[in-house]
């Protein structure tokens, strides 16, 4: 399942809906100040895009929403989530910046991908050259 994350119920729930309306078997949860949406990875390349856009727009109110909340003392910051072996989901802090020109020439999924191989060679830690595997 990919996840999508907000900090706001407003946005989140315009997410909610909106994939709703796409006739997509989605899953939900709330934890500790963050809205989540599941949507299942088998999307075609139309679906997915279609996705993507509406999740951008809506992470753009979702900022919004939390600069107007927190007034000066916003700090513009990302996270990615990175999911362990043993089942913890922690977040990297990552400029935002990097992350907006990451997404301009990959997709999330792809992301995601090159997130968990990094995080699968930390936790696993095998040193041996890739030729060797």
């Amino acid at each position: 399942m990919l996840e999508y994350v907000f900090f706001d119920q407003r946005p989140w729930q315009d997410f909610v809906d909106y994939l709703k309306q796409l006739g997509l078997a989605i899953e939900t949860a709330r934890d500790d100040g963050e809205w989540l949406v599941y949507v299942p990875e088998e999307l075609d390349d139309e679906m997915d895009e279609k996705i993507e856009t509406r999740y951008e727009i809506l992470l753009e109110m979702n900022e919004q929403l939390i600069a107007d909340q927190q007034g000066s003392s916003h700090v513009d910051m990302a996270g990615i989530n990175v999911s362990l072996m043993d089942g913890r989901v922690v977040q990297a802090e990552v400029d935002p910046q990097l992350i907006n020109r990451l997404l301009q020439v990959v997709s999330v999924e792809e992301l995601g991908e090159f997130v968990r191989a990094i995080a699968l060679a930390v936790e696993q830690g095998d040193e041996r050259p890739l030729c060797q595997r």
